[in-house]
């Protein structure tokens, strides 16, 4: 474990919001001609593994010897990272590569590494799950070039691979190949500004061209007599190397040596601000599917709009303008004009405090149908509210969180540049959102009539936090095994719980404390009647399981077209970026209205049919379309992806198994707070 990532993840977790600020085109390193550029070294990873590792403990690599030296960085030490770089697994190192600005090497000799077969073995494996590297120079990925389909222009992808596999004809035999040259392309344009004037250069490209070459034909210093024509690459078995391989094959090694070229070009017309730009070639060029998303989800939101202005517009208000759809029969002796005008109905209801057994008596009501007969119980506190406030309360915090995440992404505060920004940012927003979830939560709680506020209080704070570090807990004991960079180190674990005791608890307790004692509970225009109604048999749309599944089939298919991006970056392309936070905020938005009418619409249905237990029903229908997504996932696990082995797979669906109910979790939060606001509406 590192010591700078034990010592500095509170720090950084605590300063996330405060490093965040990236200004694009002004927060920007400049260079002189022969000032040394540091090479870092991160990690490996593939699309067919959830496991990551630290390249500097590879078994082929060349430990760092502390031999290059650059301002602040020496070779052979590690980073402090911050919170987000050590959850997706980052562990960066200083190289020994020697990039001096403006020097270009043909051919440098790095280090030769003696292998074991056991060494030897797992580096086969590597390049068989096709691993990637992945090297910084200026916080710039070390990128493999492409072209576009088009060939009009080229495009980044982050990482570049390790080795290749070569497969025989037949197919029953493959050869690994190391590849143990690198040719570094680092591309450069003249800085902004003063800087500019004095000479100075900026880092816009980092390109990483690796090649295999035999351990043979070489000089004394340990370079190949010709770099460029090479007959055949370093094979990974110790045959291969004839000076230094053994017979035996339990005892036999295999002398690696590494070599590097460097070229340093300049471009013109490309800007340090834009220089991220390369990296998202392929995503623009797929801009007119984020505008489709955005066109059906509009259409989706459209139709429902409609719905609900039906039913708001004709139907409900229909019903509340009708003479006496909720009027009582005291008694068949007609009334004054005075005292009926006396006795009239404020509100749709009337003062049913003033006739508290008028809804207990259903044949005091006059032809009373639909949602109008459950006006005496439709405020009754639910079964369980004690679980639903704090879930309540947990979903408000994940939303305020989620919108400050959007917000700075939409406006390019955070950005691919501040590696782990997202993470960390959002774990501070969600820690700073704990005040708003204890207050929601304990009115909540007090509105349902709970007593135990202090209890309340508690199960809000640890709901999130306690699922979340419960699951990866255990999931790290799996992964720990692996020896993978992957497992969070047991000293951010302890910073985890540092937050959540002494930071995210006692804000949760003070909004909580306010709430419940402070400001006290909804009220309501209507007390629950003493005994409650029975309810009718339920139409089979409207029951369980099948009302869920068909409330969240539409907000699934609003986002489901942006899923499909999301996903692409998380899982396809690991070292790729998800950048249009634009399109995901407009198509987010949509969700959000669509969850809020599919809500009223389920409500209003399930009230028609005189079932008045929509608190919980009004969570879980606005949370059901992370039923599809997880079903979703699933497809994509086995259509699209590659993973493979026990572990890997198991993160997969644990993981996607969280975000599927954190999704939920905030989603249903939605539905509960527009059902409560409409249903406080149409009886208020």
């Amino acid at each position: 474990m590192h010591a700078g990532v034990r010592s500095s993840t509170v720090l950084y977790s605590l300063l996330a919001l405060t490093h965040a600020f990236y200004i694009p085109g002004v927060s920007y390193q400049s260079y002189r001609d022969g000032e040394t550029l540091p090479l870092l070294v991160n990690k490996v990873y593939s699309d067919t593994s959830e496991l990551q590792y630290a390249y500097t403990e590879l078994p082929f690599v060349c430990p760092p010897t502390g031999r290059v030296r650059s301002g602040r960085f020496t070779s052979g030490a590690s980073l402090s990272l911050n919170l987000g770089e050590v959850l997706r697994g980052d562990r960066i190192t200083v190289s020994d590569y020697e990039l001096v600005m403006g020097n270009d090497e043909e051919a440098r000799y790095l280090c030769s590494h003696i292998v074991g077969s056991e060494g030897l073995k797992r580096t086969r494996e590597l390049i068989r799950d096709g691993y990637m590297a992945e090297w910084i120079v200026d916080n710039l990925p070390g990128a493999t070039s492409f072209q576009t389909t088009d060939k009009s222009r080229k495009y980044y992808a982050a990482g570049f691979k390790i080795g290749e596999e070569v497969t025989s004809a037949s197919g029953d035999q493959s050869k690994y190949f190391l590849y143990n040259h690198v040719t570094l392309v680092i591309r450069y344009s003249r800085a902004p500004g003063k800087d500019g004037d004095q000479g100075k250069k900026v880092i816009v490209g980092f390109e990483v061209f690796p090649k295999s070459i035999e351990a043979g034909n070489r000089d004394k210093n340990g370079l190949p007599y010709d770099i460029h024509n090479v007959e055949n690459g370093l094979e990974l078995t110790p045959r291969s190397n004839s000076t230094e391989g053994l017979e035996d094959e339990g005892t036999a090694t295999l002398t690696i040596p590494f070599t590097y070229s460097v070229y340093f070009r300049e471009v013109e017309g490309l800007e340090w601000k834009n220089r991220w730009d390369m990296y998202f070639v392929a995503q623009d060029d797929s801009t007119h599917i984020h505008w489709l998303a955005i066109i059906n989800s509009l259409v989706i939101a459209g139709l429902l709009s409609a719905v609900v202005a039906v039913i708001l517009a004709r139907t409900i208000r229909g019903d509340i303008s009708d003479e006496g759809n909720i009027k009582p029969k005291r008694s068949r002796r007609p009334k004054s004009p005075r005292a009926s005008a006396e006795k009239k109905p404020s509100g749709l209801l009337g003062d049913i405090e003033g006739d508290a057994d008028l809804s207990s008596d259903d044949e005091g009501l006059d032809e009373v149908t639909g949602w109008k007969l459950v006006h005496g119980d439709v405020f009754r506190p639910p079964q369980y509210g004690g679980l639903l406030a704090p879930l309540v309360g947990s979903g408000i915090q994940l939303l305020l969180m989620a919108t400050g995440l959007l917000v700075l992404s939409s406006f390019g505060v955070l950005n691919p540049s501040y590696r782990g920004g997202y993470v960390s940012v959002g774990t501070a927003l969600f820690i700073l959102a704990g005040l708003f979830s204890g207050y929601f939560s304990s009115r909540v709680y007090k509105t349902f009539g709970g007593q135990l506020w202090q209890k309340n209080v508690f199960v809000t704070a640890s709901l999130v936090p306690g699922l979340l570090f419960t699951t990866i807990f255990i999931l790290n004991l799996f992964v720990w095994v692996q020896a993978s960079s992957t497992a969070i180190p047991f000293g951010t674990l302890l910073g985890l719980v540092a937050l959540w005791l002494f930071i995210q608890l006692p804000l949760v307790y003070i909004g909580g404390r306010y709430g419940y004692v402070s400001v006290g509970p909804y009220e309501h225009p209507i007390k629950a009647n003493a005994i409650p109604r029975q309810i009718p048999v339920q139409s089979w749309p409207t029951k369980g399981f099948q009302a869920l599944l068909l409330s969240g089939f539409i907000p699934f298919v609003v986002v489901f077209i942006e899923l499909m991006f999301v996903f692409k970056s998380l899982w396809q392309d690991k070292s790729g970026y998800y950048y249009v936070f634009g399109f995901l905020a407009v198509v987010s938005a949509v969700l959000v209205v669509t969850i809020i009418e599919v809500t009223i619409v389920a409500t209003y249905l399930q009230l028609c049919n005189e079932n008045y237990h929509w608190w919980w029903q009004s969570f879980m229908v606005g949370g059901s379309s992370s039923i599809w997504i997880f079903g979703y996932l699933v497809w994509y696990y086995f259509t699209k992806l590659h993973i493979s082995g026990f572990v890997s797979s198991l993160l997969f669906f644990c993981y996607g198994f969280l975000a599927c109910a954190i999704y939920g979790l905030l989603t249903g939060t939605v539905g509960f707070l527009s059902a409560y606001a409409f249903v406080r509406r149409i009886y208020g």
